[in-house]
């Protein structure tokens, strides 16, 4: 009877395993990533921007620019309304009040070392290679602070609730980090263009995570951020409000648990809009600054529904701003509803992924004013669904 080899075959999937991907420790790999990401950051911020040197208006530097002043100098009251201070015709904060609170930290850091870059008035048009310097070094810090923790969490979870299959494919979670972090939309536009959609990306990427770690309270108060610091996180709402009711509604004592997400939901709204919340008047200035339906039911460079279309039928001619809200809403409804259904009737992690897939597609497609290119990080979600 011949003898065994004592040498075992060897393992199908090292022997098939592809020279770019190592049998590397993970954390040795995450950090690899990491480390790749932040100098492509490095180097997109290194190159020119839109609007550089072209007055007056010296694209989104001088928009970001001009926040961090209005937020340092103002008192919260006259942030969102025209005075003599503040031209509203200049660049005029429409964000939610968490980014604007965001400007005014970001503000005082470059007000200790360079301060006629905010300097209230004489500062606009500022524009040296000191203070563009320190602008990319607040973008930079964000990005560090709260998008890398959050892809890094959201991987985890991702691959250890299992969502991304089983067995081979979950050597796929190196790639998923590399595509969330190298994400060129989101490079380009923050480290190439003077914005900070990485914290309401990161806070969203955060509460995705958190709910995939069963950490709903967590995900809703995250979430809640998100929305307050950008208001397109909005474009995910349907996803988490149908799959957090679904997990609710199949507990033992649902009605306790909606309690409990409505309460850190109205709590973190609270204290972030603390400020407005004295009078009715104050509030709704800032809601009219964040839904600025004076300027049509899309832009000229916004390739959705209405803009698509409108080559053969003239919306903005056709119908005034009263029904094109209307069709707007319902139009978006009606696209995200089947998937905000399913979520309420079944919910799940993976059905989750893709409610947020489809949600924040039809909010592109067909909300007014939809805005696309820094959401599109949601198609990386179902890579390995």
């Amino acid at each position: 009877k011949p003898k065994k080899s004592r040498n075992s075959a060897p393992d199908p999937s090292v022997a098939a395993r592809l020279p770019w991907q190592p049998s590397a420790p993970p954390l040795a790999t995450a950090l690899l990533i990491s480390f790749a990401a932040l100098l492509l950051r490095a180097l997109v911020s290194v190159g020119p921007y839109s609007g550089q040197g072209a007055a007056p208006k010296f694209g989104d530097y001088e928009a970001q620019r001009h926040w961090m002043e209005l937020t340092l100098h103002l008192p919260s009251s006259d942030w969102y309304r025209n005075t003599s201070d503040n031209d509203l015709a200049h660049w005029g904060l429409d964000y939610p009040p968490l980014s604007a609170y965001q400007s005014r930290l970001h503000a005082h850091l470059i007000n200790a070392s360079l301060p006629d870059a905010v300097a209230l008035r004489s500062s606009r048009g500022f524009e040296s290679q000191e203070s563009k310097l320190l602008m990319r070094w607040t973008v930079l810090s964000s990005d560090l602070i709260l998008f890398f923790p959050a892809a890094l969490w959201f991987v985890w979870a991702y691959m250890k609730d299992g969502v991304g299959g089983s067995g081979e494919r979950r050597e796929g979670w190196t790639w998923l980090l590399a595509m969330v972090l190298l994400n060129p939309c989101l490079v380009l536009i923050d480290h190439g263009h003077f914005q900070y959609n990485c914290i309401s990306l990161g806070l969203t990427l955060g509460a995705i995570a958190g709910i995939l770690s069963r950490n709903e309270l967590v995900a809703a108060a995250l979430f809640s951020l998100a929305i307050n610091h950008k208001q397109m996180s909005m474009y995910f709402a349907p996803a988490f409000f149908g799959h957090l009711l679904g997990k609710c509604l199949k507990r033992k004592y649902p009605i306790v648990e909606i309690m409990k997400l409505g309460f850190v939901v109205l709590g973190t709204f609270a204290l972030v809009w603390w400020p407005y919340l004295h009078s009715y008047e104050a509030a709704m200035q800032v809601i009219s600054r964040l839904a600025p339906f004076e300027r049509g039911i899309y832009e000229d460079y916004v390739a959705n529904f209405w803009c698509t279309t409108s080559v053969l039928i003239k919306w903005k001619r056709l119908y005034a701003i009263k029904p094109l809200k209307l069709m707007s809403l319902s139009a978006t409804i009606l696209a995200f509803l089947p998937s905000f259904i399913q979520q309420v009737k079944s919910p799940s992690n993976l059905g989750f992924l893709y409610s947020l897939l489809n949600s924040s597609f039809s909010f592109y497609l067909f909300s007014y004013q939809g805005m696309f290119y820094c959401w599109v990080d949601t198609l990386f979600f179902c890579k390995y669904m």
